[in-house]
């Protein structure tokens, strides 16, 4: 069921908030601009605010609880919500994730992220939307559009130019005006002004020397240009000072309590640093949030998000991750006629466990996941025989513990999580599931004084061999096997790293054993508590912890060899490639765009065996194929959310198309790509307005825009505006004709070019989309509006923007690369 968005939401009435104000003395005030914990702001009761909850994020509500036993909705990653070029579809998710938030109690979503694809290095490229500003744009007004309809908070982050996560603390960004404002600025600078953004969130980097949180751009653009009149955070630990930040544009720091504000900013205030004006400003916004989502006493949200059935979910996740499925190569194998099929193999590291989305805070724990297995195997029923083989082992590190393996006292699955105080007494004991544990928001009350957290479980191994069980975390962690310490060690982070990879990727200490199938073991993992895991500019993040266990595994060769047989024996063959935490996360870029492991060599093999291999890559930013035109076909299905393998059976099955287009380029190596990697500090975007396939000297594998559906079009005609409006151009008509044999649906896109001119520009910038749905044999005509935007530039010396007199090129096509149909467009009128 897909819900219908609401009305825009009513205006907040500013003499009440102002009367709420008005109650306040300077340390109430002060108190509410710094977060009361992890999660929320302070309530107060003498504005009538409660407490007020924020969480991240983009891939699903995750919620003040970041475990196993309070799961959320994982919706698919942004990139793959870009990739179905479809606005409306990802409004009504953004309304799902409203309905989402509240069923969690969460009154601001941390999301969308809408910094650009500028390198596929970036460790958040999944996290974001596109390479293109105007996609992302779009993309990004419909999803904070949806979000809101339901009366929750949407936070656009991060502003501005985070775009890459090496040294992201304090790296500086180096970006000329023109760049910034053509490119980086422009995602922001259209959900403030048609969404109506309710929140923004100030990045870690600087920009151009000056740190986001103290920036001028949150006053002088935000707020002062723009009109932004909602609420700007910073993102977690990002504010470095007192003065500097409170006198700008940033209105509530997180987390919180301690920070640089509180009775610092008190100080300052009284000593003429900062204006009280300032402070009042801050605390308006704080309110003005507050009233919109339902936070203060007498005063309702603006909307309430409908409610949503289980089924409702699944299947609206199920149909959103195959439109986002982009189908870039296809030598006639798909779609797969099921009643052809007598055996199918699906191998690879991602077709058992499939990658539903991405590390760091986009991460939420699902209440299932359906792998590519398992979906294939449920959509082909027991008449077709499906079979596995992993072929790699594409991760290096020791995974988390699952539940197959592990039993608690009671001889349930899972483990039992101990807190403990120095002298051995058991304060509280958990039943949990699974390996990760965090503890961001503090222990249960009733754990108070517990000097320890231990994690136990009995371990029976399934196969026999050598395992691996150990514990991941930073501090003092011990392991104990049917009861002898095998492991005492300090775990510490390497000088350099990222707070977040203390918490996707923290060291290790592991012990190894060999076991015969049947046999068990009681394991113990201590952990020493000592403070928080990890202390950024002195802030505590609080405690996490992995149980680690990884059963016995065969050599790559001879996982390969078992892999290659089966895809020899099978009508066709499914191999699912792709990424994992170890490479794409927040926290850390990617060094390399190779699939890690051996997977290359694994679908170089298959498909010297199986002539009808399908390929499907698990990512969420792009990754070199050398094997590409050996294949017969490549889906890139990104991080597609808990209903990938369903999703993935309807599309290898034809049920439905593959809807997607890419929304970044996919390169064909790795040469001319910008880097993210900062030199003495410094990150210089040297490469201006030449971005992603707006740079003539990036070699493309599949273009911007790329993507197959099961039909066939003709790109029949273009008709170019002939009466201007007061905001352009006007409406660029094109029919466009479906010559196959099944319905289907193509994206229109629009791009212009502009020859000769005096004005540095790259060779096209798209402008506009839109979706032809049509059946067979039948035309279609869609509008693509061409604002005067469209056209300008920014220009440097009167820092505004402006159009050049001239001929334009319109061109429109299926992608960046294939544009048949081209007109000139004649502009004479200057901004």
């Amino acid at each position: 069921m897909t819900q219908q968005i609401a009305t825009p939401v009513p205006a907040v009435d500013e003499g009440d908030l102002a009367r709420r104000l008005g109650a306040l003395s300077l340390e109430q005030k002060v108190r509410l601009m710094t977060g009361a914990d992890f999660w929320s702001v302070y309530p107060e009761p003498a504005a009538g605010l409660r407490r007020l909850v924020v969480s991240d994020g983009p891939a699903g509500i995750r919620g003040e609880l970041w475990d196993e036993r309070d799961t959320s909705a994982n919706v698919p990653s942004p990139t793959a919500l870009a990739a179905t070029w479809d606005p409306d579809r990802v409004e009504a998710l953004g309304l799902l994730l409203a309905a989402e938030a509240r069923r969690k109690g969460v009154d601001v979503q941390l999301a969308p992220t809408v910094n650009l694809h500028r390198t596929p290095y970036g460790g958040r490229h999944f996290e974001c939307f596109s390479e293109d500003p105007l996609l992302t744009a779009r993309i990004g007004v419909a999803y904070v559009r949806g979000v809101q309809a339901g009366g929750v908070g949407a936070t656009v982050k991060h502003f501005v130019a985070n775009d890459t996560e090496t040294d992201r603390m304090s790296v500086d960004v180096q970006v000329d005006e023109r760049t910034l404002r053509e490119l980086y600025l422009v995602p922001f600078e259209a959900i403030v002004r048609e969404a109506g953004v309710w929140a923004v969130m100030a990045a870690y980097n600087q920009v151009n020397g000056t740190t986001a949180t103290e920036s001028p751009l949150l006053r002088d653009i935000l707020q002062d240009e723009w009109g932004f009149d909602g609420l700007t955070m910073s993102d977690w630990f990002a504010t470095r000072s007192t003065v500097a930040t409170a006198a700008g544009g940033l209105d509530l720091t997180m987390p919180g309590p301690a920070g640089h504000w509180g009775p610092a900013l008190v100080d300052a205030v009284r000593a003429g640093e900062v204006d009280e004006a300032r402070i009042d400003d801050h605390v308006r916004r704080i309110l003005r949030l507050a009233a919109r989502v339902g936070a203060l006493d007498g005063i309702a949200a603006v909307a309430q998000a409908p409610s949503y059935t289980d089924a409702d979910v699944a299947a609206q996740l199920r149909a959103d991750a195959a439109a986002g499925f982009v189908l870039v190569r296809n030598e006639g194998v798909l779609p797969l006629a099921a009643d052809a099929l007598t055996r199918v193999a699906v191998l690879g590291p991602n077709a058992e466990v499939g990658r539903t989305l991405g590390g760091g805070s986009a991460t939420v724990y699902p209440p299932y996941t359906i792998s590519p297995l398992d979906g294939v195997r449920a959509a082909l029923g027991e008449g077709v025989e499906v079979s596995f083989a992993q072929g790699v082992r594409a991760h290096l590190r020791t995974s988390p513990a699952r539940d197959v393996f592990t039993r608690r006292p009671d001889g349930s699955p899972g483990v039992e999580v101990r807190y403990v105080t120095a002298d051995g007494t058991v304060l509280l004991t958990e039943p949990r599931s699974g390996g990760t544990f965090n503890w961001l928001a503090g222990f249960p009350a009733a754990a108070a004084g517990a000097a320890a957290v231990e994690v136990a479980a009995r371990l029976t191994a399934t196969e026999a061999g050598t395992w691996e069980v150990g514990g991941s975390g930073l501090g003092r962690f011990s392991l104990a096997v049917d009861g002898t310490q095998v492991l005492d060690t300090a775990l510490v982070l390497p000088p350099g790293a990222d707070i977040v990879e203390g918490m996707m990727a923290p060291p290790q200490g592991v012990h190894r054993v060999t076991l015969v199938q049947g046999q068990s073991l009681d394991v113990v993992l201590r952990h020493e508590l000592t403070g928080g895991t990890v202390s950024p500019d002195g802030l505590e993040l609080g405690t996490m912890l992995q149980l680690n266990i990884e059963p016995p595994h065969a050599s790559d060769d001879e996982a390969i060899a078992v892999a290659v047989a089966r895809a020899a024996a099978a009508d066709v063959a499914v191999v699912v490639v792709g990424t994992n935490e170890e490479v794409e996360s927040e926290g850390y870029d990617r060094t390399t765009l190779a699939l890690p492991g051996r997977q290359d060599e694994l679908v170089a093999r298959v498909a010297a065996v199986n002539p009808r291999t399908v390929v499907v890559v698990n990512a969420g930013a792009p990754v070199l194929m050398p094997w590409a035109d050996d294949v017969a076909a490549v889906v890139l299905a990104w991080f597609p959310g808990q209903e990938f393998g369903n999703a993935l059976a309807d599309v290898l099955l034809g049920v439905v198309e593959p809807g997607g287009r890419l929304p970044t380029t996919w390169p064909l190596d790795e040469t001319n790509l910008p880097t993210g990697t900062p030199v003495d500090g410094v990150v210089r975007y040297d490469e201006g307005l030449l971005v992603g396939y707006r740079n003539p000297a990036r070699t493309a594998r599949y273009a911007f825009g790329h993507g197959l559906g099961y039909t066939t079009w003709e790109f029949e005609s273009v008709g170019v505006p002939v009466a201007p409006t007061t905001d352009g151009p006007g409406e660029v008509e094109v029919t466009v004709r479906n010559t196959g044999d099944r319905a289907g649906r193509e994206v229109v896109q629009v791009y212009l070019s502009r020859p000769g001119s005096e004005v540095e520009r790259p060779v096209r910038w798209l402008v506009g989309f839109a979706a032809a749905v049509a059946e067979p044999g039948q035309f279609v005509t869609v509008q693509v509006a061409l604002p005067t935007r469209a056209l300008a530039h920014w220009d440097v010396d009167t820092h505004a923007w402006a159009v050049e007199p001239g001929t334009y090129t319109l061109e429109v096509g299926p992608s960046s690369a294939d544009l048949p149909l081209v007109e000139e467009l004649a502009w004479t009128e200057a901004l």
